[in-house]
């Protein structure tokens, strides 16, 4: 699966959120003495390193510069023995599925027992609207799966894990050393939690994405952006909060904002021609 979809996602994914500012990843290098991560178009892989052990948090696309990238940290592929999986999505886990180059044969992974439903074909998830099955993924390493609260250590790192589901269902996070949250795809920074996939962030968004439309004619005048609702990668808002536009009184300073009144709901009609005269349905 990760070959087709890293290469779907290198070509689909600037067009689709290009001039949103919804994805802003770290450049490749180290944050501090502990923490390092390499960029991947969109996405991060994160490294944590104590000692002589460093431990992976995600596996990236199938990319094929991830191990140059890597030799620029100072981090040799073949030295990674653990590897901390968030979610099954292409850019979290393509590194270390069966069609990828394999630099991380050797290395154990750990992934929720929820989650690892899906790498083992038991379930299948559906996104877009819940329209579209995601090929299953395979992966051959060893896995330790684990459960929501539990915490071990791997040389001395102690590591916890928190199932937070919504973006996918069986989503984990981890809590290094007490200090260093990896929280895959459950926070956008600047954006609301990524939990598209779930039943309660379509209904809630559903109808909202009507009254964004409806918003947007009703202020063609004039928005006042730093007032206006926030908007999701597919431009629906995600609180519903009323839009609202700068008055153009001359009475009023540019600074002050009026609240536009909740606009009705529009109305769908189909009409048809019935013996020559026409019919709203």
């Amino acid at each position: 699966m990760s070959k087709k979809a890293t290469e779907f996602q290198k070509k689909e994914m600037s067009k689709m959120y290009r001039g949103k500012e919804i994805f802003k990843p770290l450049n490749t290098g180290w944050v501090d003495e502990h923490v390092a991560c390499v960029r991947e178009w969109v996405a991060n892989i994160f490294f944590y390193r104590k000692g002589d052990t460093t431990i992976m948090i995600d596996a990236g696309y199938n990319y094929g510069r991830l191990e140059e990238k890597m030799g620029w940290l100072g981090i040799d592929p073949s030295s990674i023995r653990h590897i901390l999986i968030t979610h099954q999505d292409t850019d979290h886990v393509g590194a270390v599925e069966a069609d990828s180059p394999g630099l991380f044969r050797k290395a154990k992974l750990y992934v929720g027992e929820t989650e690892n439903r899906y790498l083992t074909g038991e379930v299948r998830r559906k996104v877009i609207y819940h329209l579209y099955k995601l090929p299953q993924v395979t992966i051959r390493n060893e896995k330790v799966l684990l459960h929501d609260g539990e915490a071990f250590e791997i040389d001395g790192i102690r590591i916890e894990c928190f199932l937070v589901p919504g973006h996918t269902w069986g989503h984990m996070v981890y809590l290094i050393d007490g200090k260093y949250l990896f929280t895959g795809d459950t926070i956008w920074l600047k954006r609301t939690a990524a939990t598209a996939s779930s039943p309660r962030w379509r209904r809630i968004t559903g109808w909202r994405c009507v009254r964004w439309q409806s918003w947007r004619q009703s202020s063609k005048r004039g928005s006042c952006t730093r007032c206006s609702s926030p908007a999701t990668p597919a431009g629906r808002t995600t609180s519903p909060l009323p839009l609202r536009i700068r008055t153009s009184s001359a009475h009023r300073s540019k600074r002050e904002c009026t609240t536009l009144p909740r606009p009705m709901m529009p109305t769908m009609s189909r009409t048809t021609r019935r013996s020559g005269q026409r019919a709203a349905i």
